[in-house]
């Protein structure tokens, strides 16, 4: 259960940033040459001197922006990479539920098509056969899973992924939540 990820957007607005990063980068390097020219020439003035701080600004603003573009990059990456070996973990954990409730080829794609949100006549076209030939496979998926219809079924891939968060007793009630956003 591989998914393919389409990452040509986030490279298209990576490439604008570092695009407009070098741009502010070539006018940072631009006006301290001048500056600089300035100073040479004209001497320190109210105005060069004025300059040479706007310019001085500019710099460490371009140098920042690189920092933080470049952190930016690395934890997008990062993300990526997390979000990747998730959806890798949660494949294995399907494919292993499917495997201990002994799912034949065809009721584990049935069951794969309804964890995805298809329903009976969706997943009866994809599989080229009639929805009187999918519900049987359905049923046997509950059957096996132990579950009593589609939601329990969803629900215990949900329980996978949600583990680890807190148990609902321990959230806040909605009603103090309220109370406690009125002023």
């Amino acid at each position: 259960m591989s998914q393919s990820r389409d990452t040509r957007p986030m490279r298209r607005r990576a490439t604008a940033l570092a695009a407009l990063a070098i741009l502010q980068g070539a006018c940072a390097v631009f006006f301290a040459g001048d500056a600089l020219a300035d100073l040479r020439y004209v001497g320190l003035t109210g105005h060069t001197a004025f300059e040479a701080l706007v310019t001085l600004a500019l710099v460490i603003g371009t140098l920042v922006t690189f920092w933080i573009m470049r952190r930016t990059i690395e934890a997008a990456g990062r993300a990526d990479e997390a979000l990747h070996l998730a959806q890798g973990a949660f494949g294995e954990v399907v494919e292993a539920r499917f495997a201990n409730w002994g799912l034949t080829p065809s009721e584990a794609e049935v069951a794969l098509f309804t964890l995805k949100g298809l329903d009976v006549a969706e997943v009866a076209e994809l599989r080229g056969r009639a929805a009187g030939t999918v519900r049987p496979h359905l049923a046997a998926v509950y059957r096996k899973s132990g579950a009593a219809g589609r939601s329990q079924f969803v629900s215990l891939f949900l329980d996978e992924l949600m583990s680890g968060l807190p148990e609902p007793d321990s959230l806040p009630q909605a009603s103090s939540i309220r109370r406690a956003a009125t002023p």
